[in-house]
């Protein structure tokens, strides 16, 4: 079951599936509304999404012809369809506290990410922004109706989903635990009854909508783990009902909003405008792409970028993908290494037709699949096709700062032409790295082939790394072989502490 419905999830960027999801709850709140479990109407949740949309999507096309900037539809409609599960959708056609209210805030949500962006990055959620200021102006406040028990089953069914395609369960629980801990505290403080406290957190507040949809957002969420589980505990505290600073009492905006600002103080605060300056052919349809950046960029060797297209012709997957960065933050120059399959979505189309000079967009820095700080410490990295582009940035990094590790790098590809970046693993001998190449497709296997034939598994690791319980793991490629790797080193008796997997939102 989990198979089939990994499957489904690597089949759709996270964007697209956060507005599948939106899209279902309002569908579900349309049904349960037609049958008076919720009291409103299929045509006032229709009218509220047509009228926030339309603003949101015309503010978005007149700020991003002003700024130059290309206007990303897809994040348009969830901003639009998070307003429209928060905002109480109108009682008539011409419900002049609705208008305003929806009206304000939907320009405003897009507005905020124009005008409070340092870096070309915004600062906070749109959504959450927008909401905070009605309610500070008085010209309205969000109900957050979509956190009801009418409502709960498709939030956490969906919330689920999306928590599990982006694996940030961890972030959520962060959340979840702090948040209730609050509660448990103040219930317990006061002599209440704690189950009665925990059930209405649960079912009359939009708790869980808030963690698996609002918190999760990337362009507003810490860039490494160990940030990530901070800015979690920090809006959890702040977003439990009972917690109050002084007089002043938390709404879910407000605690979201303070959360922003922590993660913005820790997170990288630039977003890149690259200009291509060459592709080239690395591997049968795999490119290379070098861009010049339009700012100096530091990162850490294997860490991730959200790369952005024009959203012009966009498929189901959207015009945004998330890719590791190839390069070594010693080089001018930003790499990026992309395999391309007979069978193009729009964004590979649209990036295999890039031409020099053309300029795409790239930022939300982030990844924890990078070199551990003890430099004794002994690595094996697993790389299947692709794959092997943190393993490129690494190496590059090591070669570069003359730095000396102990890495053994499997390095498994169908057939031999497919292997990228070899020359510069060859290089990395000098550096400690000992390259092991694996062919796959035994038919197409030179006769004087000097590498792995077949398939890597355990066997085969444990002759070439004697040592390898001493070792850390790095798996990196398609996720059927890096689940595959993991299975494989937990039969090898490797704890899964010592395991690091390249994973990232969208992985497509």
């Amino acid at each position: 079951m989990f198979k089939v419905l990994d499957g489904f999830l690597n089949r759709i960027t996270m964007y697209r599936l956060v507005l599948y999801e939106l899209s279902a709850l309002l569908g579900a709140a349309m049904i349960l509304g037609l049958f008076g479990v919720m009291s409103y109407t299929i045509f006032a949740i229709l009218g509220s999404v047509a009228f926030l949309t339309a603003i949101c999507l015309g503010t978005n096309v007149i700020l991003a012809r002003i700024y130059r900037v290309p206007a990303n539809v897809e994040s348009v409609y969830i901003t639009a369809l998070i307003l429209a599960l928060i905002i109480t959708p109108p009682s008539s056609l011409y419900d002049p506290r609705y208008l305003a209210l929806a009206f304000w805030a939907a320009l405003w949500a897009v507005a905020s990410k124009y005008f409070f962006a340092l870096g070309k990055k915004h600062i906070f959620n749109p959504a959450a922004f927008a909401v905070a200021l009605m309610s500070v102006t008085a010209v309205g406040a969000a109900s957050w109706w979509v956190g009801t028990f009418a409502m709960l089953p498709f939030v956490a069914v969906g919330g689920g989903l999306i928590v599990r395609k982006i694996r940030r369960a961890d972030l959520a629980l962060a959340f979840l635990a702090a948040a209730f801990a609050v509660v448990i505290v103040s219930t317990l403080a006061r002599g209440l009854n704690l189950i009665d406290s925990l059930w209405r957190t649960l079912v009359e507040t939009p708790i869980i909508f808030f963690a698996t949809v609002m918190l999760t957002e990337p362009l507003t969420t810490p860039p490494t783990r160990r940030w990530r589980l901070v800015y979690g505990a920090i809006t959890g505290l702040m977003f439990a009902p009972q917690f109050h600073l002084g007089p002043m009492a938390f709404t879910p905006e407000t605690a979201l909003l303070t959360g922003n600002v922590f993660s913005y103080l820790v997170s990288p605060k630039w977003k890149l405008m690259l200009k291509l300056k060459e592709k080239t052919l690395v591997g049968p349809g795999t490119y290379d792409f070098s861009f010049t950046p339009d700012r100096p960029v530091t990162f850490k060797p294997g860490q991730y970028l959200e790369w952005t297209l024009p959203p012009a012709h966009a498929d189901a997957r959207g015009n945004r993908r998330y890719f590791t960065i190839a390069s070594s933050p010693t080089e001018e120059l930003i790499h990026l290494g992309v395999k391309f399959p007979e069978r193009l979505s729009s964004f590979k189309r649209g990036l295999l037709d890039l031409k020099a000079g053309d300029v795409i967009t790239a930022g939300s820095l982030a990844g924890d699949f990078t070199l551990p700080e003890d430099k004794s410490q002994k690595l094996v990295w697993i790389a299947g096709g692709i794959g092997i582009t943190p393993f490129r940035s690494m190496t590059k990094y090591l070669l570069d700062r003359g730095e000396k590790r102990d890495v053994v790098l499997f390095y498994s590809c169908k057939t031999t032409p497919e292997f990228a970046y070899n020359d510069l693993f060859t290089q990395a001998a000098s550096v400690g790295l000992k390259t092991i190449c694996a062919v796959t497709d035994l038919a197409t296997v030179p006769a004087d082939w000097a590498g792995h034939r077949g398939f890597l598994d355990g066997p085969a690791i444990a002759a070439n790394v004697p040592d390898y319980r001493e070792r850390r793991f790095y798996l990196s490629g398609p996720h059927a072989m890096v689940s595959a790797f993991e299975a494989t080193l937990a039969k090898l008796g490797v704890p899964r502490s010592q395991i690091k997997t390249d994973y990232f939102p969208g992985f497509a």
